[in-house]
């Protein structure tokens, strides 16, 4: 198929039609339908927020979106910073007056990350798909810690002393909600298209991701096995680290990784001979994939490339029926409204 894909290079057959053909032999996956708003505002909304390609407004909607999460992790890790934290002072009625400048920044993120959420929901095409979307799923619990540590901060109405906030960071059920928060690295990957790409190569990669999984475990367990019969025992006058098999485990993950941190090591020669082994092994099993996910990453970066060549045109959402620069397929709720990219590069070439 690749030679036939050369020729067809040498023809100077254009890559759209190139990229059908490999859709229709099944050799990349076929891109799903997007919908869009039938209400014009709403479209221009939903293009604006969720392909700031279409519009002059949109790189401007989306730097103060990657500055607004590149600040909220930032303090995020500030804020476990000792000199960074500062304790709030009181109010009338026994309530914070919320003066610590690190909850004030947090507050103004979470104030853009809540009305960012609202307004793609409102003017989004389908509710549903909307709702039940992986990104949106993280959006929404990256912003829920914030309201429940206000909510405790309100709900509190005993008087702050000096280490009330350290106290209430002890309930362990605060800790895991206020770690959520650094699910918002992940927003990035809507603004970031190395980021897409990088998670379309490892959603196209699951099935070798997962073979490789299994082999890991697979290998684990047996050299596990091997080092604790191989050094079970100890020798003489000698304690081995290897209690148990399961205790194994953690060392036959760091062998065949090739990390070894080296806080648990064979002390037997038969021992090193079953490490040899192990991180031999591991080096071919990790090998085995990589050529198959780094294809499909080139295949995506290179279709990337193919339907971005370069900065797209500026339009107005408002003036036309449909955004030409939207990956593959996309169509509205009404009759007749759909169109594709190969539709729109014959149209182009025609005009010309």
């Amino acid at each position: 198929m690749d030679i036939f894909l050369e020729e067809c290079k040498f023809y100077d057959i254009s890559e759209n039609s190139m990229m059908e053909l490999r859709e229709r032999e099944g050799l990349s996956p076929k891109e799903e339908v997007k919908k869009l708003p039938v209400n014009l505002y709403k479209r221009k909304i939903w293009l604006l927020f969720e392909y700031p390609d279409c519009s002059k407004q949109g790189p401007i909607v989306t730097g103060i979106s990657v500055y607004v999460i590149v600040l909220s992790i930032t303090i995020f890790c500030l804020e476990t910073v000792e000199g960074f934290i500062f304790e709030p002072s009181l109010k009338a009625g026994n309530l914070p007056g919320f003066n610590d400048p690190i909850f004030s920044v947090e507050t103004t993120c979470n104030i853009w990350f809540t009305m960012e959420l609202l307004i793609r929901f409102l003017a989004c095409p389908n509710k549903f798909s909307f709702v039940t979307n992986l990104m949106n799923i993280i959006d929404l619990i990256s912003i829920v810690p914030y309201y429940t540590s206000l909510g405790n901060m309100l709900g509190n109405t005993t008087p702050y002393n000096h280490n009330s906030r350290k106290e209430a960071s002890k309930f362990d059920v605060l800790k895991v909600v206020r770690l959520v928060r650094v699910f918002r690295i992940f927003k990035l990957s809507r603004h970031s298209k190395g980021l897409q790409i990088l998670g379309r190569t490892l959603r196209a990669s699951i099935r070798e991701l997962g073979l490789l999984i299994f082999f890991l475990i697979i290998g684990v367990i047996l050299f596990s096995s091997a080092i604790y019969f191989a050094e079970g025992g100890a020798e003489a006058g000698q304690e081995s680290h290897f209690v148990s098999i399961p205790a194994a485990f953690w060392w036959g993950v760091i062998t065949m990784t090739t990390v070894g941190y080296g806080d648990m090591k064979p002390k037997t020669e038969l021992g090193r001979g079953v490490g040899i082994l192990c991180a031999i092994a591991g080096v071919l099993t990790i090998a085995l994939p990589v050529p198959v996910i780094v294809s499909n990453f080139n295949y995506f970066y290179h279709r990337e490339m193919i339907e971005r060549p370069g900065d797209s045109p500026d339009i107005n959402p408002m003036e036309v029926d449909m955004c030409p620069f939207l990956p593959g397929s996309y169509k509205g709720d009404e009759p007749g409204f759909e169109s594709s990219d190969s539709d729109y590069s014959e149209l182009k070439k025609n005009l010309r």
